[in-house]
């Protein structure tokens, strides 16, 4: 009986010492979890106000939130009694393993780097990258955030976009628009070239310098084929595409010029 009040004691004496210590660390933690959201839309908020740099603000929110958080765990080790010098050698560890086992993700992160310092894009820009093309919504430390044309989120990770080929669509004011439009063997060349001549300057969002280009590029097989090439604002890009086409289409139905399709002929013979 007397061994099992000293074991009695015992256990009340060591919660009373640890259940404190773990009461008041799971209660700096919550209160530390909350502070560094809050500090981090505070933050963000800030940038937005000044118009920092969206690709950049996002990287530092990103790279602030984790850097905090270590701290966090690493104040919240040291309130349970865990000895400083031993907890770093053991993150120390623990940090080379994991630094072995994910490579890739430090990749990700020295790509996030190289992007931030070079900018080949930026928050907002339209890319072509590792198969996708999308507008750049967030450049964050590992991965990057692109909204495709169909709203649908897709999230590259930084170290192909650091490493591999990338075309960026927004990095230039003006882009050219090519097309090819077909006419009949039968049909007048240069009335032809003077509707897709007329239909170029008719449109106010097709620039006048460079000038567009007009041309006959081949004698196809079924058709002769006219390349057009107008210049615009890249923010016109695809209403200039889609509506000269349906003008194209319109001003050859009204002006007789016919737009050869493919046509295949079957001759039936009945052998005796």
């Amino acid at each position: 009986m007397e061994n099992l009040n000293n074991y009695a004691s015992a256990a009340w004496v060591l919660i009373q010492s640890w259940g404190l210590r773990l009461l008041y660390a799971v209660i700096i933690l919550i209160i530390g979890l909350w502070i560094i959201k809050r500090l981090g839309k505070l933050i963000r908020k800030a940038m937005t106000k000044r118009e920092f740099d969206p690709s950049l603000s996002s990287f530092l929110i990103s790279l602030l939130d984790v850097s905090l958080k270590v701290l966090l765990v690493i104040t919240v080790a040291s309130m349970l009694g865990i000895q400083m010098a031993s907890f770093v050698a053991i993150l120390a560890a623990a940090g080379l393993a994991v630094g072995l086992a994910l490579s890739g993700t430090l990749q990700n992160f020295a790509g996030s780097v190289i992007i931030l310092l070079f900018k080949p894009f930026k928050v907002g820009d339209f890319i072509e990258a590792q198969g996708h093309m999308g507008t750049v919504k967030e450049i964050q430390i590992f991965n990057t955030i692109l909204n495709t044309p169909d709203n649908k989120q897709v999230i590259i990770p930084n170290g192909g976009l650091a490493t591999g080929s990338m075309t960026n669509y927004s990095a230039l004011p003006t882009r050219r628009v090519d097309m090819t439009f077909g006419i009949g063997y039968s049909d007048d060349i240069d009335k032809a070239r003077d509707i897709l001549n007329r239909l170029l300057n008719e449109d106010e969002r097709v620039l006048k310098e460079p000038a567009p280009f007009v041309a006959v590029h081949e004698l196809g097989d079924s058709s002769v084929n006219f390349v057009v090439r107008p210049w615009v604002e890249a923010a016109n890009y695809w209403g200039v595409y889609f509506d000269l086409t349906e003008k194209v289409k319109k001003s050859f139905d009204a002006e007789g010029i016919s737009i050869p399709f493919p046509q295949r002929d079957v001759h039936l013979f009945n052998e005796k």
